[in-house]
């Protein structure tokens, strides 16, 4: 991949840029974070994200510093602005994985933060709705948000509004869970993950990026991904096999090789079409790019110059 206007570093050459760190959890901890099929270990915690958390160190201290030192010139009474992070990345490609792992370590590492994180999911139509405007087959798609309400989310936590309630949605139910909400709460960082957070939809003033004071795309190469999606299927199948409730148990009740076809469909008509549509053109807005080779192992990140 090239990448003009980032340095490139090798794993090798990553991990030399900091110190060795006492990592706050065990590798069965590692793997109650992990998402479904994701692989991590506690080296590439350490190679890979101990110096990415140094780095955002860094950036978190100069954030501080300008809006203090821009609160002083406007002679503004002090008000805490939250760090907002954006993690983006195709479906399947672990970007969740990198949210709550960045969740962990800054909550550990720096206990005096206040460490949320959200993802985008809870700002998806209802699938009655997107029914209602032939949607469903778009789902994952830019039009398939609630961008306005995403928009007007970002901008109240950015205000430093308090107890701001976000949709749930239930990936088991493949929709969003009436009458139930996370709550943000005046976060002094708070980590958005989504598959669309770094697109420019085309019918906004203002996009969800603004927002962002730093930004992480998770990659990987389309056929890798798609590799991943179907293993991903192939555990969803496994586990809702007993489940009504599921929304793959459907699924998992027709033979093996005809579900893994209609996945395969799924992938080619709608996941690989927004990748490359929509969410691999965003890949160079980010201020980090995490390189994903076989078996999810990060081998290159780029850092904007």
């Amino acid at each position: 991949m090239e990448a003009q206007g980032y340095f490139e570093f090798e794993r090798e050459e990553w991990q030399k840029l900091s110190k060795k760190a006492e990592l706050p959890l065990t590798k069965t901890q590692l793997a109650g974070i992990k998402a479904l099929n994701d692989r991590i270990s506690l080296g590439d915690v350490q190679d890979v994200y101990v110096p990415l958390v140094r780095l955002l160190q860094k950036k978190y201290a100069d954030f501080e510093k300008w809006n203090q030192d821009k609160l002083d010139f406007l002679q503004v009474p002090v008000k805490k602005t939250p760090f907002i992070i954006g993690i983006s990345g195709s479906v399947a490609v672990g970007k969740s994985t990198t949210a709550r792992l960045l969740q962990v370590l800054l909550s550990n590492w720096f206990s005096d933060l206040k460490t949320q994180l959200i993802t985008t999911d809870g700002f998806l139509f209802p699938n009655a709705e997107l029914e209602k405007r032939n949607l469903l087959s778009r789902k994952g798609f830019p039009e398939s948000y609630d961008m306005k309400a995403l928009i007007k989310f970002l901008s109240e936590v950015k205000g430093g509004q308090g107890q701001i309630k976000v949709p749930q949605y239930s990936h088991q139910v493949y929709d969003i869970v009436a009458d139930q909400f996370d709550v943000i709460d005046q976060p002094d960082i708070l980590i958005v993950e989504g598959i669309n957070v770094l697109q420019l939809p085309a019918n906004e003033s203002i996009y969800v990026s603004d927002f962002f004071d730093w930004s992480i795309y998770v990659d990987a190469d389309a056929e890798l991904i798609e590799k991943w999606f179907l293993e991903r299927f192939g555990v969803l199948l496994d586990t809702a096999f007993h489940d009504p409730t599921s929304y793959y148990y459907k699924y998992a009740q027709m033979p093996r090789e005809e579900a893994f076809q209609l996945a395969h469909t799924i992938w080619r008509d709608v996941d690989l079409k927004n990748l490359e549509e929509f969410i691999l053109p965003t890949r160079f807005r980010a201020d980090v790019i995490l390189h994903k080779v076989q078996h999810h192992v990060m081998d290159r990140v780029y850092v904007r110059r």
